[in-house]
Formats: C-alpha cells, sequence, structure tokens
C-alpha cells in the first residue's frame, strides 16, 4: 500500500474532520415538522436551521450530523477494504480477481479523495483512473 497510504490517509483526516464537526452538531438527527415550514429542528426539538421561503429546509435535515456520522463508518468500511489491497492498485493490475478488486477500490477511494479536492493537502495524482 505504500503508494497508495498518503491517499487513504488523506481520506481518513478528512472523515476525523467532518466526524468531530458533526459531533460537535450534537450527533442528532435532524427534522422538518409540518406544522412549522421552514424550519429544523434537533431531536428536542429546538431550531437548528430557519431557512422560510427558500425551500431548502428538507435538503438541509437530509444532511443531519448523525446522516454525517453514518456516512463516514460506510467510508471508512470502503477504506478498510482498499487498504487489504491497495498494494495491487497500479497502473498496470495483474489480471486476477485481487488486482481488479484493488482496481475498483481504489476508483472508489479516489473518487472519496476528490470530494475535499479543494482542501490544501489534496494531491492531483490521486484523480480515479480510468483503465480499459
Amino acid at each position: 500500500m505504500a503508494g497508495n497510504a498518503d491517499m487513504v490517509a488523506f481520506v481518513r483526516a478528512r472523515l476525523a474532520d467532518e466526524e468531530q464537526v458533526a459531533l460537535g452538531a450534537g450527533g442528532d438527527r435532524w427534522r422538518c415538522p409540518a406544522d412549522v415550514p421552514g424550519e429544523v429542528h434537533d431531536r428536542r426539538g429546538g431550531v437548528a436551521f430557519t431557512v422560510r421561503d427558500q425551500g431548502f429546509d428538507h435538503h438541509i435535515a437530509l444532511q443531519d450530523p448523525a446522516r454525517t456520522l453514518e456516512r463516514i463508518e460506510t467510508h471508512r468500511v470502503l477504506l478498510g477494504e482498499y487498504v487489504e489491497v491497495a498494494e495491487l492498485d497500479t497502473d498496470r493490475p495483474a489480471q486476477d480477481f485481487r488486482s481488479g478488486r484493488a482496481v475498483g477500490l481504489g476508483f472508489a477511494v479516489r473518487q472519496l479523495a476528490a470530494e475535499y479536492a479543494g482542501h490544501p493537502d489534496y494531491q492531483a495524482r490521486w484523480l480515479p483512473r480510468f483503465i480499459q
């Protein structure tokens, strides 16, 4: 995994950053009560956001801290699977199952890294490969 370790470390660090933000926001699931359109509430009934007349309330509610924590966990599982075969994720992979798995998982991890392309530590060499 030596060549891909820095990419994995980068994604793990970004997920840890997001996790801290979600936990700092209480880790709660948000909802949009029908009786107060435009408001997004946390589980205690407190108003997390008010976006009256914008139509963004349901979208914002789907970005709640609890959902973010769930997404982070699924991404960590994907990273763990990739780490097992990352050394086989090369520009010229072998034609076997493990190498194919490595390239497929590598593509997925590169996509995860690309979500943070605006981060100063992101490296262009992590862009997804398109191999035929």
